[in-house]
């Protein structure tokens, strides 16, 4: 695994208004953004994104968080599944057997919820190509085709992250240590 050092970078004045609006937001800047600050562009695109996800794919909070566990997990993001964890806990509320499951590797007890994180396992580990059949079953789960481009947005997000992460390991902030967790 590689390690960036990231050691000494300066941090321009966007990079600064992010972790400033992230601190005010969440009483902390995570270890994962402070990474990703040594690039402006790595952190501006993802907090853009992350923000756009939310606030327009369509998805409801519990929904949104299935799909950023279903990247991590197939990602094996070990940061972004302990933080998301979390944040399903704590402020989106996911259902723990359902977040449990995604965790696990093991079937969601939620019909829909399933269809939702099977299709986003799928579209990531395939990058993007999947079967006429899983398409046809997440639509029938009560999905529309709009919902599939937004799986498509999450992926995006949890990419960039999960890659940043890979590369940078930051490490895990105390309010996600209680769901630390590995493959």
């Amino acid at each position: 695994m590689t390690n960036l050092k990231l050691e000494n970078l300066p941090v321009s004045q966007t990079t600064a208004e992010i972790f400033d609006a992230t601190k005010n937001n969440l009483g902390f800047i995570p270890n994962m953004y402070l990474k990703m600050g040594g690039n402006t562009s790595l952190i501006d695109a993802y907090t853009y994104a992350y923000k756009t996800f939310r606030a327009n794919s369509g998805f409801t909070p519990a929904e949104q968080e299935v799909v950023f566990l279903s990247v991590a997990y197939e990602n094996n993001c070990e940061y972004c599944m302990a933080a998301h964890s979390f944040v399903g806990d704590m402020m989106t509320k996911v259902p723990a057997d359902v977040t449990n499951a995604i965790r696990e590797g093991k079937q969601i007890p939620d019909v829909k919820l399933a269809a939702l994180s099977k299709l986003t396992r799928s579209l990531t580990a395939n990058r993007g190509n999947v079967s006429q059949e899983e398409m046809d079953a997440f639509l029938a789960a009560g999905y529309s085709e709009a919902h599939v481009l937004g799986i498509i947005s999450g992926i995006a997000v949890k990419t960039m992250s999960n890659y940043s992460n890979h590369n940078t390991n930051p490490d895990l902030d105390a309010p996600f240590a209680g769901r630390a967790w590995k493959k």
